[in-house]
């Protein structure tokens, strides 16, 4: 056993290779990359061979976990909580084959949206996949239940998901490492009918699944992850989940809180500690970091129960992350968040960076677009989202990974001209390519411009799988050869950029624009590092 100062992600990283892991498959994503970059630059990592690449998608991450479960080695695919949405179809379904190697999903959640579109809440993928979810309230607990997590996959035969949120993620505590085990022999499913879903089968692997509930509960009430400490105060009881229990912990000297407390870092619920809890307490506050699952299910559909307290009833905020003050003021005690930081210097919202290529291309796009009018740009998720900002108010539409083509096709079909998609190159290989084919099918009029700086800028300079062959891959796809254009966005080539881009936006079909210069951070790094091998 060793000890070591680690992020809530390293924590799990480590714990996973110290559990044998084989192989782990993630598409960045913020809270969640340090997780696989961890493993990637790991001795431990690259001495076992553990694959870590990074995956085109979550989906596709999924799925290739899956298979290397199916292979009998232990596998664990990571995402940021609104990548679960892309991988949710094998996600679910991997609930119904079951795991032979142990399978772990670890999904970062993002409540207050620092890096994400919403806020929404993974516990409910757990739970509508009927299977076991850990929440862990600090990093020594993201490292054992991480370890605890292979080894329940495989006593149970099923895949286990691990919700992290992003301060646990992104925050370093000293963590006691466990004893380093062996990687599991390559031992395939032996049951031919285990991982196929026809529906004969499923219905069979289905009912054995809800046969395994009252398991997956008995493990949640013996649980070392879930406790009831007893408090001599029953006027008030408390249920805290994952990182809100360390927020209730800090109201209190020493940790010593004179209620009941029921901390819970694993699901299903431990519904007889609640019901004793609920039984004994005159009141109950409920505190989770995200959605309040747990208060839905203590106060049921009914909500005849009306002392329970927490995010539904007002005594915590309905949205954003939770803190020690929040906790102190729903507990009744002095509100001690003090007074505003003063402002000292003029707030700065985020930018592209100096010399990034996005700039000049937004200057070209913006130039072509000036005699059509605003609001027919549509945009995507990367760090060319910062287009929709001053001085460039380029973009009108963020949702989702992919949306922008899609989008821009709707647009299109309904009248809309011309209709612009901005994309980067990385998001377009994760959800991009059955878009833009969707324009080709039709032959949409739409005008796609694939912002290729050769890397996933967003999240730190992971490399993009669409590295050097974007031109190709939409030839194959479909687009005609003449309306593919690689161009590139400098200032000198402004006025030629401009020209090919009011070109394409006057052609009645699907055209793409590919502006293509390497991101300056990657660039600079890449030129220090060769400064550094010239000295040596």
């Amino acid at each position: 056993m060793s000890k070591a100062l680690f992020l809530g992600d390293e924590a799990v990283a480590q714990a996973a290779l110290d559990a044998g892991l084989s192989g782990v498959y993630a598409y960045p994503g913020t809270p969640s990359t340090e997780i696989t970059e961890f493993i990637q630059n790991s001795k431990q990592g690259k001495a076992g061979e553990v694959h870590s690449i990074w995956a085109g998608n979550e989906k596709t991450a999924m799925e290739s976990a899956i298979g290397m479960s199916y292979a009998g080695k232990r596998a664990m695919v990571c995402m940021k909580h609104v990548g679960l949405n892309v991988a949710a179809d094998p996600f679910m379904n991997s609930s119904i084959t079951g795991a032979n190697g142990g399978l772990v999903v670890v999904v970062a959640d993002d409540p207050s949206m620092h890096s994400s579109q919403d806020e929404q809440d993974s516990r409910y993928y757990a739970k509508f996949a009927l299977i076991p979810c850990f929440e862990p309230s600090n990093q020594q607990e993201a490292y054992d239940i991480t370890y605890y997590a292979f080894e329940m996959s495989e006593k149970f035969r099923t895949p286990v998901l691990i919700r992290l949120t992003t301060r646990l993620s992104h925050s370093r505590s000293g963590v006691e490492r466990k004893t380093e085990r062996p990687q599991n022999p390559l031992k395939p499913e032996t049951d031919p009918k285990q991982f196929i879903l026809l529906p004969a089968n499923a219905r069979k692997h289905y009912r054995k699944l809800l046969d395994k509930q009252a398991d997956f509960e008995n493990d949640s009430l013996n649980s070392p992850f879930n406790q009831y400490i007893d408090g001599a105060d029953k006027s008030m009881g408390i249920i805290a989940s994952g990182i809100a229990f360390n927020y209730l912990m800090e109201n209190f000297e020493g940790g010593k809180c004179p209620y009941p407390v029921l901390k819970i870092s694993q699901y299903p619920l431990p519904t007889k500690l609640i019901a004793k809890m609920v039984d004994e307490c005159g009141k109950v506050l409920i505190a989770e970091e995200g959605y309040p699952f747990i208060e839905e299910q203590v106060r049921g559909v009914l909500n005849r129960t009306g002392n329970i307290m927490g995010r539904l009833s007002g005594e915590l905020p309905r949205d954003g992350e939770l803190n020690p003050n929040l906790v102190a003021k729903a507990l009744g005690l002095p509100d001690t968040y003090g007074a505003p930081v003063p402002e000292l210097v003029v707030p700065r919202p985020p930018a592209l960076c100096v010399g990034c290529p996005h700039i000049d291309s937004y200057t070209a796009l913006n130039k072509a677009m000036e005699k059509y009018g605003k609001g027919k740009v549509f945009s995507d998720i990367g760090c060319y989202t910062l287009g929709a900002l001053p001085p460039y108010n380029a973009i009108y539409t963020t949702v989702d990974m992919g949306a922008s083509i899609t989008m821009a096709k709707g647009a299109a079909d309904a009248g809309m001209s011309p209709c612009v998609a901005v994309i980067g190159d990385s998001t377009f290989t994760h959800s991009g390519m059955t878009s833009l084919l969707d324009c080709i099918y039709e032959n949409t009029p739409v005008t796609v411009l694939i912002l290729d700086n050769s890397t996933t800028g967003m999240t730190g300079g992971q490399d993009s799988h669409a590295l050097g062959v974007l031109g190709e891959i939409c030839k194959g796809l479909g687009v005609k050869e003449d309306h593919i254009h690689r161009i590139n966005p400098l200032k000198g080539h402004l006025e030629e950029n401009v020209a090919i881009i009011e070109k394409e936006l006057e052609y009645q079909g699907v055209s793409v624009i590919i502006p293509t210069r390497e991101c300056i951070q990657t660039l600079s790094r890449r030129m220090k590092k060769q400064q550094a091998a010239k000295k040596n």
